[in-house]
């Protein structure tokens, strides 16, 4: 831990020289100063600490070891300190890019990713990763520099002016502002226990410019730091909650366990297989929840999903929530026409139970104590499901997949979603510690179904909102943190989102693969201007684009495919070189439909689908 700031860093002046708050003996100061004016002094001899340091102290007192961000007044003296004082400063092109990649490194890690901003225009990048860091419970601290409080509380006009804080405030779990150097420890710990307690989420912080160059005595900094412990204390769950699951579960004829990305992030990995396993119950993971168990497994029903929402009587959420991704519980989707279900759900919030349907058992705590708990109630005189219900689930399996095997096996010219996707499903079983990145609408819909992941926490995409442009944070995230190969899986209008840092990707020569499937627009190229102007549909890009020249434009290796044998040499030997790599996967532009699988959500889609 470093502990005062030095002469290269904070010049010494007679004026500094004379202060007695920033000497320990002035006398001794000032002859020093008068002197020696350009000799460093010796950090034995010196006895203050800056706010600069002070911030970076606090961050590598509580294991942060990565810093995600953009350099820009007021924090570009911050990233070359944290820099040399031994954190890993990945600088983007982009703030909410730089978010994204530290919400992505929360999930991967359950430490706070952090993500350093400007302010005002810098800060309003950040928010949206923030928000939706915070939607997904991914743990992230935003910490933006801004303007001085006494000019933006009386509206005079400063560089950038913003009250940074209130915009926050909605869009986060909490937010805090530092306006004293003694403060800053307190400010930092009370970020990491808001982001990592309870349900996790963002928090914004807010370092005005004035707050770095304030000085105090070293000692009392480093007394004022806080080494956070036990941020995300375990929640036992009540026994009589546990009980009443188990109950529940025993009494099912039709029982299915749901697992979310909640599950995937609580890294309670083995005791969930074990739960799975021993009860025989079918299981069903939400996106990034996909390799918490191997997606080839016997118990898996997700080549039946349609299937098993519809007709099971018992389901257990466990880390997923009723939201829109699953109707809310309610309609067609959970065969609402063939009688009440009971839901059991584990959350660590009680306020998520009831949100749209009755929860029969809620369980409440965080998931590892909470399966553990479910885990110990299930003995050897445990009942398996009936052969009827998991033997209607295999059949439908078979035959799903028989059908996507012959779908996967064709190879039309151009490429379609199905057959460039195979290869990387051939490509992750022959990698499976080879991290996922997927986003885009038919690219992501048949991505979800189609590559098998095999490890948890293997596959990272657009989560709860859906949202497009997370692509290139993410994936740089997941290369930083985990160091192993990176597959971004991307529709050609998703990358436009996040495009310009595969710079950032060669500058930190990174080991991700980036495939572009491109189809010449969005959902698909062949949308026709109906007012018959020069000018091409909003949904049409340029024709015949060549996004693997912006790769080799920084270095890194651009190929164009147009065959399924072209994709799979250019994937294999950017997995196995290791090397920035970008791949334009020409697919058919007639391939695709609006909206992908949530056209319903689209009015005027909708409009069309009752009218016809």
């Amino acid at each position: 831990m470093s502990s005062v700031r030095t002469d290269k860093e904070a010049s010494t002046t007679l004026d500094d020289a004379l202060k007695p708050k920033n000497r320990a003996n002035d006398g001794d100061a000032v002859v020093l100063a008068l002197k020696q004016p350009t000799e460093e002094a010796s950090p034995a001899h010196e006895t203050t600490i800056d706010g600069f340091h002070l911030v970076i102290d606090a961050l590598k007192l509580n294991d942060i070891d990565t810093i995600f961000g953009l350099p820009g007044i007021p924090i570009t003296d911050l990233t070359r300190m944290a820099q040399a004082e031994g954190l890993r400063v990945i600088s983007f092109r982009h703030e909410q890019h730089a978010g994204n990649a530290a919400a992505a490194a929360g999930f991967l890690t359950q430490k706070p990713g952090i993500c350093l901003t400007v302010s005002a225009p810098g800060f309003l990048n950040g928010l949206t990763a923030l928000a939706n860091a915070t939607t997904n419970c991914f743990p992230m601290i935003l910490i933006s520099g801004s303007s001085e409080r006494e000019i933006v509380d009386l509206q005079q006009g400063d560089y950038e002016e913003m009250d940074q804080l209130a915009i926050a405030k909605p869009l986060c779990k909490a937010a805090f502002r530092v306006l004293h150097a003694e403060d800053i420890g307190v400010g930092i710990a009370r970020a990491i226990r808001s982001a990592l307690s309870g349900r996790p989420g963002g928090v914004y912080l807010d370092l005005p410019a004035k707050l770095f160059a304030q000085t105090m005595d070293a000692e009392a900094g480093r007394r004022s730091l806080i080494k956070v412990v036990d941020p995300a204390p375990r929640q036992i769950p009540a026994p009589d909650a546990v009980k009443r699951a188990l109950d529940l579960l025993k009494g099912a004829k039709k029982p299915l366990i749901l697992l979310g990305k909640g599950a995937a992030y609580a890294q309670a990995d083995a005791d969930i297989r074990a739960l799975v396993e021993k009860t025989g119950i079918p299981y069903l993971p939400m996106s990034m929840a996909k390799g918490l168990l191997p997606d080839t497994h016997a118990q898996s029903a997700a080549a039946a999903r349609s299937y098993v929402l519809q007709e099971a009587d018992v389901v257990m959420l466990v880390g997923a929530r009723l939201n829109w991704l699953l109707s809310h519980g309610k309609g067609k989707t959970w065969g609402q026409d063939k009688g009440a279900k009971q839901f059991i759900q584990i959350d660590i919030a009680p306020t998520e139970i009831d949100s749209n349907v009755a929860i029969a058992a809620p369980v409440i705590g965080d998931i590892g104590s909470c399966v553990a708990a479910l885990l110990a109630g299930v003995d050897a005189k445990w009942a398996k499901p009936p052969a009827e219900w998991t033997g209607a689930i295999a059949e439908r399996k078979d035959k799903n997949l028989s059908k996507m095997a012959a779908t996967l096996a064709a190879r039309p010219s151009p490429m379609n979603f199905h057959s460039a996707l195979s290869v990387i499903r051939d490509q992750v079983k022959a990698r499976p510690d080879a991290i996922v990145v997927n986003e885009g609408a038919n690219t992501l819909d048949f991505a979800r179904s189609i590559v098998d992941m095999y490890e948890p926490r293997k596959r990272l995409d657009v989560g709860t909102w859906g949202i497009m442009g997370i692509g290139m944070g993410f994936a740089v995230a997941a290369a930083v943190v985990t160091d192993k190969p990176v597959i971004a899986i991307e529709g050609d209008s998703a990358f436009g989102f996040s495009g310009m840092e595969v710079e950032t990707i060669c500058r930190y020569n990174l080991p991700i693969c980036i495939v572009v499937f491109n189809n010449n627009g969005v959902y698909r190229g062949t949308d026709v201007n109906g007012s018959g102007t020069a000018d091409v549909a909003p949904t049409v890009f340029v024709k015949n684009a060549r996004y693997d020249k912006l790769m080799e434009a920084f270095g890194g290796v651009g190929v164009n495919a147009t065959t399924a044998d072209e994709l799979q040499k250019a994937l294999a030997e950017a997995v196995a070189s290791r090397r920035p790599t970008l791949i334009n996967a020409v697919i058919d532009e007639t391939a695709g439909t609006e909206s992908g699988r949530i056209t319903s959500l689209n009015p005027s889609t909708a409009k069309k689908t009752q009218q016809q």
